[in-house]
């Protein structure tokens, strides 16, 4: 039986034109849905995708009465929804609460449907849990959903032979055929750790070979790679071809110190790229501190001063100025710009390194944003952590960078790894596994 589907505005958001994607039943859209999308255009986080919203709405508008119901593609039926009886709500929601108001409209819908399910879609959690309490069939927007838990790492350990470890570590290569039924899919890009008995060599996978590589083994301004995973990563990362990494790991594991140090090696030492641009997503964490005085530089501080504080170590490691004297530096010659994400949207960035870091805090239609950025000869690294996101709406399985590194897994110019180990200190590495 076709189901009603009732959607909250932040389903719309995270992906506007996720009306399609409920084949064969029907979509009720709350016109307090409309006015909240309206308000959105006006915040700089969430004005792009409001304005997406309103075209895809405006586009079934075309097609028929929003009153009546519009059918669309897929099987699906669509309707913007008026009526509103607030009598439906208990006494004790406010009436003046916009999520209160999505759910009174669905409480009519359920009581003119009672044969059929009718059920709310939304990514706020505490939107899901008060709806469940007055009855209501509640579920979370799946579409885009990745099992993090099951996300490749971008390296498979494999026993081999004898003969297979010998003629590898005597050639520096073999074919991925050789190694018989392991059972394994491999990716492009992708690194094998070839282990016989104590011993084990490493590989790239590339065209169906496995090759030694070298670049991973090279500093890069001052750093070198303390494992293995650190290394698969910095082969990645100094790799021209490779046009899109994504490094998700936990914190002390290198992820941003690793893209940064790349970032200046492969631009200011051996000039390979114009310019760097680092930006980061604008999203506290814990309680906002509110409006902040000062340029807009002075404004941003406390949000780049994890960049500036790797910047600063890797300038300590080649005995140079310090991180703020080098990032000065470099944005007086326009090798370096340090900005806010918002920033980045509408931008064409040509032979540019463009690192977006804390990314796990992007949905995925801002992910495909800021790819679609890249100009020709352009490098985009992307580096996170799915298990520390601040934003309300998205979690491990349903952000943007988990998304992006599973999706683009297949692309021969796309590269992943997954960082495990924490070199940041002991008492880091203890913390990250055990709190």
């Amino acid at each position: 039986m076709r189901k009603i589907f009732v959607l909250d505005t932040n389903v719309l958001i995270h992906d506007p034109n996720c009306i399609y994607n409920f084949r064969g039943n029907d979509i009720v859209l709350p016109i307090f849905v409309v006015e909240e999308i309206d308000k959105l255009k006006r915040n700089q986080n969430t004005a792009i995708q409001a304005r997406m919203v309103s075209r895809v709405l405006d586009g079934i508008r075309e097609k028929g009465s929003l009153a009546k119901g519009v059918e669309l593609p897929n099987d699906i039926f669509f309707k913007v929804e008026i009526r509103n009886d607030v009598s439906l709500l208990p006494r004790t929601l406010s009436r003046d609460v916009m999520d209160n108001n999505i759910i009174s409209v669905t409480l009519g819908v359920k009581q003119d449907n009672p044969g059929r399910r009718v059920i709310i879609v939304s990514k706020d959690i505490n939107m899901r849990i008060k709806a469940d309490s007055l009855g209501l069939e509640v579920e979370d927007y799946n579409t885009d959903r990745v099992e993090y838990s099951e996300l490749y790492d971008g390296f498979f350990e494999v026993e081999v032979s004898k003969k297979i470890f010998d003629e590898f570590d005597k050639t520096g290569k073999i074919n991925f055929e050789d190694l018989g039924d392991v059972g394994i899919k491999p990716t492009p890009n992708c690194f094998f750790k070839l282990k016989y008995k104590d011993n084990i060599l490493s590989g790239r996978y590339k065209e169906g070979k496995i090759k030694k590589f070298i670049l991973g083994d090279t500093e890069a301004w001052g750093l070198r790679a303390r494992n293995d995973e650190q290394r698969f990563a910095m082969e990645l990362l100094m790799d021209e071809d490779v046009k899109v990494v994504t490094l998700v790991g936990g914190a002390g594991t290198g992820k941003t110190l690793l893209a940064i140090a790349s970032a200046l090696e492969l631009v200011v030492e051996r000039k390979r790229y114009k310019k760097i641009l680092i930006a980061r997503p604008i999203i506290p964490m814990g309680k906002d501190l509110g409006y902040l005085p000062g340029s807009e530089k002075e404004k941003m501080r406390p949000w780049m001063q994890p960049i500036f504080d790797n910047i600063e170590f890797l300038s300590e490691n080649k005995e140079d100025k310090t991180g703020e004297k080098v990032v000065e530096g470099l944005e007086s010659m326009g090798m370096m710009k340090i900005e806010p994400l918002t920033y980045i949207r509408g931008r064409s960035i040509p032979k540019g390194l463009i690192i977006i870091d804390e990314a796990q805090n992007l949905t995925p239609l801002e992910i495909k944003t800021i790819v679609t950025r890249a100009g020709q000869d352009t490098k985009i690294i992307f580096t996170g952590d799915p298990q520390q996101i601040d934003n309300p709406y998205l979690d491990a399985n349903t952000n943007g960078l988990t998304y992006m590194a599973d999706r683009l897994k297949m692309e021969k110019i796309v590269g992943h790894i997954t960082l495990k180990k924490g070199e940041r200190s002991e008492i880091a590495e203890i913390a990250a596994r055990l709190l």
